[in-house]
């Protein structure tokens, strides 16, 4: 069978809202650690621990870690074998995919770009739309979900695992019992995912004093995103988003726009909201926005300096900015300058048998 993240790696290698003040003073200026259970975490340059979000009946610990990351990779958690987490979160291209939408089992397309993984440690709701109260519950969708890996029930999910000799061993070593259920494999795949961070990027050795890090462009446009450009609003705090939802326009001029948030929540005003991303790494993990319209930074950013795309419930944020094709370079470069170093790229030497 196919494993289409081998075909991502050859391709790849040839919380919560913070204030919402100047990035420049939210970057944390020291490495700091997280320290959950038995498990201790060493951050880059610029994360802040006490902002982790990590379920009180799932600590971390190394055997979970360890075991979440066989599952994230195992090909033989899909119906016909060819799709793993990482086929659509490529570790190579920031976690995301470099597809505007992801092929799932059939190689049918879903409706919306993959975010990345990366920083997901520092957020409970997950997906665009965030209907996923947490990465536990994020992990049980894309198995059974009929245009990505298409299992047929989570009891069958379960059972394919079983059916794996070699994980019974390490159910043992994470959960002190070899017994296989779904909720274990949700939370280890959850626990490696919370490893998946980065920072220590040019942005936060700048803010922590090397004044060499950054070009004078990308300073000039950090000057921009936190002034002129008013990126902030969103994008705030050392991750980069307010981890909240709002309507840009994207897609909201076709016949039947997707409704994001709306679906979820059934407030009109949620009408085409979705999740703002983390900035860091974003230089990764193009295309961009939910549907992956937008290719490169600079489309990005003169989409915003245009307003978005006008319709009843665009954010009150979008507007025209009125940015000089310099002042659009500036902001992709400092976007650029966000891009760190990312904890948990190796993939496993081999999975379980």
């Amino acid at each position: 069978m196919r494993n289409r993240f081998l075909t991502g790696l050859a391709l790849g290698a040839a919380v919560l809202a913070a204030p919402l003040a100047a990035v420049a003073q939210q970057a944390a200026t020291k490495p700091e650690t997280l320290k959950s259970g038995s498990y201790t975490l060493q951050l880059p340059l610029g994360l802040q621990a006490d902002s982790a979000f990590v379920p009180d009946n799932n600590p971390l610990s190394s055997e979970k870690i360890e075991l979440g990351k066989l599952l994230y990779y195992d090909n033989r958690l899909s119906k016909d074998k060819s799709i793993s987490c990482a086929s659509c979160h490529i570790p190579y291209h920031g976690f995301a995919d470099a597809s505007a939408t992801s092929e799932g089992v059939g190689f049918v397309r879903g409706g919306r770009n993959s975010p990345t993984v990366i920083n997901r440690l520092f957020s409970a709701d997950q997906f665009w739309d965030g209907r996923a109260k947490d990465l536990e519950e994020q992990a049980h969708g894309p198995l059974t979900n009929p245009v990505e890996m298409k299992m047929g029930s989570h009891d069958e999910v379960v059972e394919v695992v079983k059916s794996i000799k070699g994980y019974a061993p390490l159910f043992q070593k994470a959960y002190g019992s070899p017994e296989i259920t779904m909720p274990k494999i949700a939370m280890a795949i959850a626990s490696f995912e919370r490893t998946v961070v980065s920072g220590n990027s040019a942005f936060d050795r700048f803010q922590a004093g090397d004044k060499g890090a950054m070009s004078a462009e990308a300073v000039r446009g950090m000057e921009l995103f936190n002034g002129k450009a008013n990126c902030k609003v969103c994008h705030a705090g050392f991750n980069f988003t307010d981890e909240s939802y709002h309507n840009l326009g994207v897609g909201m001029d076709k016949k039947d726009p997707d409704l994001g948030r709306f679906v979820v929540s059934k407030v009109e005003t949620d009408k085409g909201a979705f999740k703002t991303p983390t900035l860091r790494n974003i230089e990764q993990t193009g295309p961009y926005m939910h549907d992956g319209s937008e290719v490169t930074l600079t489309q990005v950013v003169e989409f915003y300096n245009r307003g978005g795309v006008k319709n009843p419930w665009l954010s009150k944020e979008m507007k025209p900015l009125n940015l000089n094709p310099q002042e659009v370079r500036a902001i992709v470069a400092f976007l650029q300058s966000l891009t760190g170093d990312v904890n948990n790229i190796v993939p496993p030497s081999e999975l379980p048998k």
